[in-house]
């Protein structure tokens, strides 16, 4: 039996985005954008700003904003590789969302990130504390700038 992957993204500029495709392309894997409910305008995302969207929800790790679509048979993927931008040290509460929205027992869940300068601080232990039952949960890699060798490198890392 074949195994089959899936490269689920959230991205609002771009970048998570481009690294996204990269990986779907590079790891054979189907792809799917995770976009919110209500898009992020600009003013949504001003970090700088402390009544911003994304700063009201990151200050609340009990917010999930709604996703406007859901993977369609899920269950069909053994692997899923799920990518975002790093916010405040961790990963955008509509990630929270998504694994929440699952069921990853016996799967093989691998985030990856962006980030325009922090780390991924403790973003495994929260992510994984979602999906405990994922059987194997790899760690967090942040891919800033991968070219395709990168890429095809690090993902063969994970077979």
């Amino acid at each position: 039996m074949s195994q089959k992957s899936l490269v689920a993204y959230f991205s609002c500029s771009g970048v998570t985005k481009k690294t996204a495709e990269l990986l779907s392309d590079m790891a054979g894997a189907d792809l799917f954008e995770i976009r919110p409910e209500v898009p992020y305008t600009k003013a949504d995302l001003d970090w700088m700003d402390k009544k911003s969207r994304s700063t009201v929800e990151m200050n609340d790790p009990s917010y999930r904003p709604a996703i406007a679509d859901k993977v369609e048979h899920m269950e069909q993927y053994d692997t899923v590789y799920v990518g975002f931008p790093i916010w405040w040290y961790v990963a955008p509460t509509i990630i929270n969302t998504f694994l929440e929205s699952y069921d990853f027992s016996g799967k093989t869940v691998i985030p990856f990130a962006t980030s325009g300068g922090s780390g991924m601080g403790k973003t495994d232990a929260v992510l994984h504390a979602l999906c405990p039952d994922s059987v194997n949960w790899k760690s967090g890699k942040m891919l800033n700038g991968y070219d395709r060798a990168q890429m095809e490198a690090w993902v063969k890392t994970l077979a």
